[in-house]
């Protein structure tokens, strides 16, 4: 078992940034590839960013590139999602989730990943 817990949300401007962190404990931290997602009431949950497990592939979704980095730790066993030029349509509930050596599937689907954290809201005003 991997257990997730993100951190680090808040309210914040438009044009501001903030930075997500998702400490894991319970299994070797560099075997799981690590990713974002983020959700809105009465949609699906959205794919945002993904690091490989092997650390040296990174990707991100179409809407936030360019504005969000993700980045890892290994020493640390935590994940990052630095967000900045924020933009009210940002707002959600980010999770962040680990996939032991995958996902099995393609990275942006929330259904190849194996754990779960349990949320952190941002909101972002305008």
């Amino acid at each position: 078992q991997v257990q997730l817990v993100e951190s680090g949300g808040g309210l914040v401007q438009a044009g501001g940034s903030l930075r997500l962190s998702c400490a894991a404990s319970g299994r070797t931290f560099s075997n799981y590839a690590m990713a974002w997602f983020r959700q809105t009431p009465g949609k699906e949950r959205e794919f945002v960013a993904a690091l490989s497990w092997w650390g040296e592939s990174t990707y991100y979704a179409d809407s936030v590139k360019g504005r969000f980095t993700c980045s890892r730790d290994n020493a640390k066993d935590t994940v990052y999602l630095q967000m900045n030029s924020l933009k009210p349509e940002d707002t959600a509930v980010y999770y962040c989730a680990a996939a032991y050596r995958g996902p099995s599937t393609d990275y942006s689907s929330p259904i190849g990943y194996d754990y779960w954290g349990q949320g952190t809201q941002v909101t972002v005003s305008s």
